[in-house]
């Protein structure tokens, strides 16, 4: 029985779940690998899913191949207006209730994955090897992959050749684009917390405001990219949460500040939180705070870095099979992942590209009218939602091409 993507992707669309409570995705991911015929194992790192195909032959096991798609949703209210769009909550980490979306398309990555799985299955009898498929929770926390990995996965289950995901994108539907080398930049997650003396609105004189000091700290934090790092390089700060306070006429005893950081390489990574930390500890003694801020790393992801070698094999292959002009060098993005940590631990090659979900001749009018900034969403954005078609089919092939690319 052939299994309908187009409704498997709705329906993931349709439910979204929150990182680390995806077990109503990681059930339908699960059912339909076990209906493929692989041995699945749930709950690995909390809500993942490992399946496990063995096709080996008399003369030896073949090559491994784990093959990674992620699962979580976000906490976005959809926006596009879609007769599937999301209309779920989920109860966030703070306990708080929270519109929940597909904003990032990892309901179609489990979507693409399903796809390429069933096509190898099909055509088992002309390769030969061991398939890890990798159905992983929390990437959006940056701590899914080692919550597997922390499982002892390297030790239950055949070590890989190659580490092998993908991941849609703002990109005209039918391409594919990847780089040899730095694809993905580094991040880190950091909470800092800002601690002042709380009173009444009205005598501001008896306190230290957290909140001002705030507002300085995410200004000067602004100068770190702008006057420390040099043009010519990539780097990004990003304060994306502050929260203080409870009423307008109460000084509050602290504020918080959620910051994200990005850059492409260790050097610049010790630049840039050397630059962070000390304006936080600058801005907090400017402002007569009595207690130094605390700064807490949340999570740090390495750099995604695709191995020349076996990116060149993949680009050949997709040249082939999907056509010149439907491979791309996308460039490297700002945005981090935590896939690596598969191939960093097993210490083996891995390639990790982008494929487009969107509309092509949007994309083409956007960028004669340059306003591709304006009016193509992107991940993480309520209006983000992949072109069912033929972002499906395209994601299936990619990855099912690379896969083959490495096994006999």
């Amino acid at each position: 029985m052939t299994i309908d993507l187009e409704a498997l992707y709705i329906d993931l669309h349709r439910h979204p779940e929150l990182s680390y409570q995806e077990t109503r995705t990681a059930g339908i991911a699960a059912a339909h690998l076990r209906e493929l015929g692989l041995d699945v194992e749930e709950g690995v790192g909390v809500t993942g899913v490992v399946g496990l195909l063995r096709n080996t032959r008399d003369d030896g096991d073949g090559p491994v191949v784990w093959v990674r798609a992620d699962m979580d949703a976000l906490p976005v209210e959809e926006q596009t207006g879609l007769a599937y769009a999301s209309t779920a909550h989920g109860v966030d980490p703070a306990g708080t209730t929270v519109p929940v979306m597909h904003a990032c398309g990892h309901d179609m990555h489990v979507t693409a994955m399903v796809g390429a799985v069933e096509r190898l299955v099909a055509t088992r009898d002309e390769w030969a090897g061991t398939l890890v498929v990798l159905i992983q929770p929390a990437e959006e926390y940056g701590t899914g992959a080692r919550s597997m990995l922390d499982t002892g996965l390297l030790e239950r289950y055949p070590a890989p050749a190659i580490v092998l995901g993908q991941h849609v994108a703002p990109l005209p539907a039918g391409t594919v684009g990847v780089r040899a080398g730095t694809q993905m930049a580094a991040s880190d997650g950091l909470t800092v917390t800002l601690h002042g003396r709380g009173g009444h609105g009205s005598r501001p004189e008896s306190t230290i405001d957290p909140v001002v000091m705030a507002a300085s700290t995410v200004m000067r934090l602004q100068t770190v990219v702008s006057r420390e790092v040099d043009p010519q390089k990539t780097a990004v700060v990003t304060v994306g949460s502050i929260h203080a306070g409870l009423k307008n006429n109460i000084i509050p005893d602290k504020a918080t500040l959620e910051i994200s950081l990005r850059y492409p390489d260790d050097e610049l990574r010790e630049k840039v939180l050397a630059g962070v930390e000390r304006i936080v500890r600058a801005e907090a003694a400017a402002s007569g705070a009595e207690q130094k801020p605390e700064i807490h790393t949340d999570h740090t992801l390495p750099a995604t870095i695709n191995d020349a070698d076996a990116t060149a094999r993949v680009t050949a292959a997709w040249r082939r099979v999907l056509g010149e002009a439907c491979v791309i060098d996308p460039g490297m993005t700002t945005g981090s992942e935590d896939v690596s940590w598969f191939a960093r631990d097993a210490g083996v090659p891995l390639v990790f590209w982008f494929w487009g979900g969107t509309d092509a001749a949007a994309f083409a009018a956007a960028m004669r009218a340059g306003s591709v900034e304006r009016d193509i969403p992107t991940n993480h954005s309520p209006f983000f939602a992949p072109e069912i078609h033929p972002t499906i089919e395209v994601g299936v092939t990619a990855l099912e091409t690379a896969a083959r690319e490495f096994l006999d």
